[in-house]
């Protein structure tokens, strides 16, 4: 039960919601006026991506860590465009093998998560840091399950490099069938590593950084995957330290 819940909720705050440029506030481009991108012929509008922004600004805002809170995500706009089309990419790859989450599930994992960290503010403060407002977190939520579900339907472990290779051939089939098109202005979207400019899948971003980590330390970065280390979420490990989150 505990390695279950540990796996559900180690993507989410290994993802990474950081490094990233800033705001756009452009009205979109020429063909698609006021879409930030096209994803499987849904838009995702400018109004809506800036709206998730305003969203976190507006929480990290109300709290005492306000500055240190903007400064470790001050770039969350194009972050914010990343962990969208991340999250319909997700929901496409599930649909196509069948799975679903259920409200008990994400509620389950919710209260797994408050458990842990002692409390549903320090859930939230956590989350915070990461780029999610209060009101995102059960999205994110269903997000790690899926993820989840669709590793245990492919026998991929995500803790090993041929687990990640299998979710990111997943993944990557999906992102391709739904003929991803974002705004230039925002950059561009690779369906082989699943990211919009420099970010990746969070297995990739995670297994980077810690092998770059290693290496400045003259350490082996071999044999961690996400969740292991740094970035670890509710449920894992020894008082994770905060890191951001597709």
């Amino acid at each position: 039960m505990h390695r279950r819940t540990r796996t559900r909720t180690t993507l989410l705050l290994s993802a990474g919601l950081l490094a990233a440029a800033p705001l756009l506030t452009a009205c979109g481009s020429d063909a698609h006026p006021g879409a930030a991108a096209l994803v499987g012929g849904e838009r995702i509008e400018v109004s809506s991506l800036q709206s998730q922004v305003k969203d976190v600004r507006a929480a990290q805002a109300k709290t005492p860590q306000a500055a240190q809170l903007v400064s470790s995500t001050g770039q969350l706009g194009r972050a914010k465009l990343h962990g969208m089309i991340f999250a319909m990419v997700v929901e496409r790859a599930a649909k196509d093998a069948g799975i679903t989450v259920t409200r008990k599930e994400i509620q389950q994992t919710r209260a797994a998560a408050v458990s842990y960290e002692g409390g549903e503010d320090k859930v939230a403060a956590k989350l915070l840091g990461r780029g999610y407002a209060p009101d995102q977190i059960e999205e994110a939520l269903r997000q790690e399950i899926l993820l989840t579900k669709l590793s245990a339907a492919n026998q991929a472990d995500l803790a090993t490099p041929e687990g990640q290779q299998k979710i990111t051939a997943v993944l990557a089939k999906a992102s391709k069938a739904l003929k991803i098109n974002v705004n230039p202005r925002y950059g561009s979207w690779n369906n082989e590593q699943i990211g919009l400019g420099e970010y990746r899948t969070p297995w990739i971003t995670q297994k980077t950084k810690t092998t770059d980590d290693a290496e400045a330390a003259g350490q082996p970065g071999e044999g961690q995957g996400p969740g292991e280390g740094q970035g670890q979420g509710p449920g894992e490990g020894q008082a994770p330290e905060p890191q951001q989150a597709p």
